[in-house]
């Protein structure tokens, strides 16, 4: 009987978890952030729209998240939109110069002036930026980065050294730079 009485978990009350107020005013209280998590994984405002809202719905729904969580919860829950929306998925080091190359192109287009700070995120290809977004930004373990993308953790590895590269190359207008380039391979 003792255990139980000891036990952390099974001390906790019912006023311990987040309700749906306390969701509500974390949303509110921190839209831009949030929304800015969810754009800066989708590239696109229209889908960081769509992620958000779902994100807020999510979030209300759930009943079983101790109140200390509920940004870290809230931002995760966000993040697993995003890649179920976007399905981000590893492109092979031989390969990704050009999708780079293209995504830079396709995305220079839509970015609208109050995102050029971004601008060189938004111009990675889906992976690189998730694994940018999750790794350099939200400082996601490469162990969770990898479990979320279903990638190994080498491969988050090469692809953060990738995108760091390609996303501080454009903030500087200058062509992506090749691993030889770099000095690194």
């Amino acid at each position: 009987m003792a255990f139980l009485d000891t036990n952390p978990v099974a001390a906790r009350t019912d006023d311990q978890f987040a309700t749906s107020a306390d969701f509500r005013k974390l949303f509110t209280e921190h839209t831009r952030s949030l929304y800015l998590l969810s754009f800066l994984l989708t590239a696109d405002h229209q889908k960081a729209e769509r992620c958000f809202v779902r994100g807020l719905d999510d979030c209300l729904e759930e009943r079983s998240v101790f109140q200390e969580w509920v940004e870290s919860w809230t931002r995760r829950i966000i993040v697993h939109n995003a890649i179920r929306m976007m399905a981000p998925h590893l492109v092979p080091a031989k390969w990704a110069q050009g999708t780079i190359n293209s995504a830079r192109k396709g995305n220079r287009s839509t970015i609208r002036p109050q995102d050029t700070q971004f601008a060189g995120v938004l111009a990675l290809g889906d992976f690189e930026r998730f694994v940018y977004v999750l790794s350099v930004l939200e400082r996601y373990t490469d162990q969770n980065c990898a479990v979320l993308l279903g990638v190994s953790q080498q491969e988050i590895r090469e692809t953060r050294r990738r995108a760091l590269l390609h996303a501080a190359s454009f903030n500087k207008g200058n062509a992506v730079p090749t691993d030889s380039d770099s000095g690194m391979s």
